[in-house]
């Protein structure tokens, strides 16, 4: 008989925090500027200079334990991690493993088999190295340190994960409660979230763990749930052999789905940790730890709640709108303006989401505000402009932001509400069509649709659909 095995999986993750400047000086955080424009003596690790905490670091990092259930160290203090490499510029990396701020926290996830609870070990502060370009046609490595002393948190969960699906799950409601707290984007893409997956094999009903092995270089939850499946593959297929399974870093090259060692894997002996003599402890006190947490937002689970009271929305809808917070701030501020959480609503789940597909981009890169979304609305209830030509309008809105009565009157895009005109227009589209107007006299209803449509597009499209649907029947019937 074959034997059964267990994957027992744990995370690190590592969520670049959403500061305008740096841990540790005051160089800019933002992504995408040229190389080695956003650096000083501090985060090049220039001799003599002096490293000075961002106080938003570490209420970041309070907040996001302090919603993942974590006990907040009182007392915390910085240690150095020692290790030389290129892109680590002082040589190490300002960290926390004695003292780390938050502990002993946890996750509930969804699984198919129910809640489940994701133990989270620790939360600690610590700079971003620089980072290596490799070119491959000169042979050469450049290196950029615009991201040394980033600011990072690193959350370390307990190995309570048991395949690809569950830590996908914990990944993505991490990333949402981050994401509410305002703390971070949690882009993959751009590397503002980053999860290293360490990942063992054993034996079903064995209470011992397997040897883990750690995995890096995966930047999206597809590469992850990949890199899961071809690793727990590759421990089975060498214990099967007889082979042991060697503790060691291993890199994912996505293209290839396959892994490949990188080093042996190092613990805390081998980075010689000691206390950073330059940065004292950290004391919260009991005021800054109650004013951080009475910052913090409504989340996911209590904002469903709401909508539906409040808004009495579709079970579907608040699922969907509350998956983002981007989409639920835009719901909330554009229901605020105009007061029609349903119409809002079906903007936001027909519309904007479409059209975000389409263009293959995030909620987070929404252009349009919630108060033209709203005057839209508004405009569409007051027969302004028909359903039609609101589409039109919010497509222009959706790419530029324009206001859309503006827009309306610019492009002679609202309503014809001149009846007479209607009327006549409609004598006219009847007279040049009679073999339909007699076949909705003879009981076929579908003709008055070809006359309704054919009406509006010789009104081109700027009149009240519903308005000449009546009318049409009205004459045709007098």
């Amino acid at each position: 008989m074959a034997k059964q095995y267990e994957t027992v999986i744990g995370l690190e993750v590592h969520v670049e925090l959403a500061t305008r400047t740096k841990i540790f000086c005051g160089c800019s955080t933002a992504f995408g500027g040229a190389p080695n424009t956003h650096t000083c003596p501090v985060c090049t690790g220039m001799p003599g200079s002096l490293p000075v905490l961002n106080k938003q670091v570490v209420e970041y990092a309070m907040a996001v334990g302090l919603a993942t259930g974590c006990s907040i160290t009182r007392f915390c203090r910085f240690d150095r991690k020692n290790y030389f490499y290129p892109d680590n510029p002082q040589n190490y990396q300002i960290s926390q493993l004695y003292l780390p701020i938050c502990q002993n926290g946890c996750v509930e996830i969804e699984t198919p088999a129910g809640r489940k609870k994701i133990g989270i070990h620790e939360i600690h502060m610590e700079e971003d190295a620089g980072k290596l370009i490799h070119d491959e046609w000169e042979d050469i490595s450049l290196v950029d340190y615009n991201r040394s002393g980033v600011p990072l948190i690193e959350i370390v969960s307990e190995p309570d994960m048991r395949s690809a699906d569950e830590v996908i799950a914990y990944l993505e409601k991490l990333r949402l409660i981050i994401q509410y707290l305002g703390a971070s984007d949690c882009k993959l893409q751009e590397g503002s979230m980053r999860a290293d997956v360490n990942l063992s094999v054993r034996e079903a009903g064995v209470r011992q763990l397997g040897i883990r092995t750690e995995m890096k270089n995966l930047n999206s939850f597809k590469a992850i749930s990949r890199a899961i499946e071809g690793e727990r593959q590759r421990q089975i297929e060498r214990l099967e052999e007889g082979k042991k399974v060697i503790q060691e870093t291993r890199r994912w090259d996505d293209n290839k789905e396959a892994s490949h060692a990188m080093r042996s894997k190092e613990d805390a002996r081998d980075y010689r940790y000691f206390p950073d003599p330059d940065l004292p402890p950290i004391y919260i006190g009991e005021d800054w730890l109650e004013a951080v947490r009475r910052k913090l937002p409504e989340f996911r689970t209590e904002k469903m709640t709401r909508y539906r009271q409040e808004y009495e929305l579709p079970d579907y809808d608040i699922e969907i709108i509350t998956g983002s917070k981007p989409l639920a701030d835009l719901f909330e501020e554009t229901t605020k303006l105009c007061g029609q959480p349903k119409k809002v609503s079906n903007w936001i789940m027909g519309e904007t989401l479409r059209l975000l597909k389409e263009k293959g981009e995030e909620p987070e890169n929404i252009r349009f505000s919630p108060a033209n979304l709203a005057k839209l609305i508004e405009l569409t209830e007051r027969k302004e402009i028909n359903g039609s030509v609101a589409k039109k309008i919010f497509s222009v809105m959706f790419e530029e932001d324009v206001e859309p009565e503006a827009y309306a009157l610019r492009h002679g895009l609202k309503t014809v509400n001149d009846e007479g005109l209607l009327r006549s227009t409609i004598e006219s589209v009847i007279a040049d069509n009679p073999q339909s107007a007699a076949d909705f006299r003879n009981g076929r209803e579908k003709a008055a649709g070809f006359l309704v449509g054919q009406t509006m597009k010789a009104m081109k499209g700027k009149a009240d659909p519903a308005l000449v649907n009546e009318m049409v029947r009205e004459i045709l019937q007098g």
